[in-house]
């Protein structure tokens, strides 16, 4: 990256669809997670229109393309050193031990944001099909404000939340 990241979009379990509410809504990223069940490679050539992307394989990512996805990935943003993977119930270790303020992940398609042991913990909730009465988000997070600015946007409604 030729600069340091000031937005960073967060997205997760697309299954296969992309929205263009959720394009919409990362514009202006400077770099975009995915935290996997992409469910279509073509989602990671749209989200490269805007920024550039790293994203990891979920449980849904089982076609043969999906096999070049990570199950984890590290993303050092200058500010932030980020831990990556679809299903934090995975985590087989200590981020903060490790050195990494941000763990990104996905698969309950819930968002949230809650800071535990000096690490912020950050699930942009599904922005592909609805499952159950869930609302279908991304996220955004600013890098260049003290403390950082974390933003849930319901893409069919009101903003869902900030930090």
């Amino acid at each position: 990256m030729s600069r340091t990241p000031r937005t960073i979009g967060l997205i997760s379990d697309t299954h296969g669809l992309l929205r263009p509410e959720a394009l919409n809504a990362l514009k202006g990223s400077d770099l975009i997670l995915h935290a996997g069940d992409v469910g279509n490679p073509e989602i990671i050539a749209a989200l490269k229109s805007l920024a550039p992307v790293f994203a990891v394989r979920g449980n849904v990512d089982t076609d043969p393309w999906a096999q070049q996805l990570p199950e984890t990935e590290v993303v050092e943003t200058g500010p932030a050193t980020i831990y990556m993977l679809h299903d934090v119930h995975a985590l087989d270790l200590n981020p903060a031990a490790a050195g990494f303020h941000i763990v990104v992940s996905g698969h309950s398609h819930k968002h949230s944001g809650a800071e535990r042991g000096g690490v912020l913990f950050l699930n942009p909730g599904s922005a592909g099909p609805r499952r159950f009465d869930l609302p279908v988000t991304v996220a955004r997070i600013r890098l260049d404000q003290d403390p950082w600015k974390i933003e849930f946007i319901d893409l069919f409604g009101e903003p869902a939340g900030m930090q």
